[in-house]
C-alpha cells in the first residue's frame, strides 16, 4: 500500500514540476521562441498574436498567429495538444486559447490572414476593439475553423507577396574575386 503511495506522490510531483516548467516557459516564450516556426516571423513583434501549444508528448510549437498554428495542428494531427496559449490582442501576455474570447473578422487584417482573428482575456476589450474594428465575437472553435477556411487564400497571398518581395530585390551576383 505504501509503494502505491509513494509511486502516486512521484507521479503528482512530475506534473508539478512539468506544469511549472510550462508556465515558466510561457512567461519567457519570446526569449525562447524568437521566431515562428512555420514562416519564421519575428514573435516578439507579434506579441499579441503569437501562440505558443503544448502536445501531450511535451513537444512544444511557437508560431506567430493562428494562421501558423491551424498548420501545426494539421501537420501534427497524432499529437494531442494539452495546452493551447495565445497573446492577448491587449496586454499582450499569454492566455488560454480555448478560454479566449476572439473577434474574427472586422477591418483590420490579420497576421498571415486577411480576415483578423484576435484573442483577449476578457469580453469587454474584445467588445472594446469591435466598437473600432468590428467583427464578430466567437470561440477558439471558430476561430480556428476560420482559419483553417481562410487557408487557401491566405496561403496564395503570401506567396505573391513573397514572390514581388524577391522581385524587387536586387539580383545577387557571385563573387569571383578569389
Amino acid at each position: 500500500m505504501k509503494k502505491v503511495y509513494v509511486v502516486n506522490l512521484v507521479i503528482a510531483v512530475c506534473f508539478v514540476f512539468v506544469g511549472l516548467a510550462f508556465a515558466e516557459l510561457a512567461k519567457d516564450d519570446i526569449s525562447a521562441h524568437k521566431g515562428c516556426s512555420h514562416c519564421g516571423m519575428d514573435r516578439g513583434s507579434f506579441d499579441f498574436s503569437r501562440m505558443l501549444i503544448e502536445y501531450g508528448d511535451g513537444t512544444i510549437a511557437a508560431v506567430c498567429s493562428i494562421h501558423c498554428a491551424a498548420i501545426n495542428l494539421a501537420n501534427n494531427i497524432d499529437k494531442t495538444p494539452k495546452a493551447i496559449k495565445v497573446g492577448d490582442f491587449t496586454g499582450k501576455q499569454l492566455i488560454d486559447a480555448e478560454k479566449a474570447f476572439w473577434v474574427v473578422g472586422g477591418s483590420k487584417p490579420g497576421v498571415m490572414s486577411q480576415r483578423g482573428k484576435w484573442a483577449f482575456e476578457t469580453r469587454e476589450n474584445a467588445e472594446n476593439f469591435m466598437k473600432v474594428n468590428q467583427g464578430k465575437i466567437a470561440s477558439f472553435e471558430e476561430a480556428i475553423k476560420t482559419a483553417y477556411e481562410d487557408m487557401y487564400e491566405d496561403t496564395k497571398a503570401i506567396r505573391e507577396r513573397r514572390k514581388m518581395k524577391r522581385m524587387k530585390m536586387p539580383e545577387q551576383k557571385p563573387d569571383v574575386s578569389h
